[in-house]
């Protein structure tokens, strides 16, 4: 994976940018660039895709697509590991966010967010 990356991208953190949201907007614009899993791109998809049809949806994925990283055997091991200890804590996280969260942790980038979840963890830019 490559040490050029500056954050690691949440599906949170894409739809609020696409959104509008301008506290999300240096994060994408101001020379970032981040990661993200075809795992992202699939949650994006969908939400997209139901409030502004599959077109557009299809339009975001493409443009977000630059940022993909892939992920092994071992980062599934090791995301789920991650989720489990997580959830003990009351943390409930999907399987897509834990296994990025595990990524940014693996790159020592971080995991760009605004879910709640996150907010209090390590190694995360949280972001309202």
């Amino acid at each position: 994976m490559s040490r050029d990356r500056t954050f690691f991208y949440d599906s949170y953190a894409v739809l609020a940018y696409i959104s509008g949201e301008k506290a999300y907007t240096r994060y994408f614009e101001e020379k970032s660039s981040g990661a993200l899993t075809k795992l992202n791109l699939m949650e994006i998809y969908f939400r997209v895709g139901k409030l502004h049809g599959h077109e557009a949806a299809r339009q975001i994925i493409d443009r977000f697509s630059r940022y993909l990283v892939d992920f092994d055997i071992d980062d599934i091991a090791g995301s789920m590991k991650l989720r489990e200890d997580l959830m003990k804590k009351r943390k409930d996280i999907s399987y897509v966010d834990a296994l990025g969260y595990y990524l940014a942790k693996k790159m020592q980038i971080p995991f760009l967010t605004g879910d709640r979840h996150f907010k209090e963890l390590e190694g995360v830019m949280f972001v309202k």
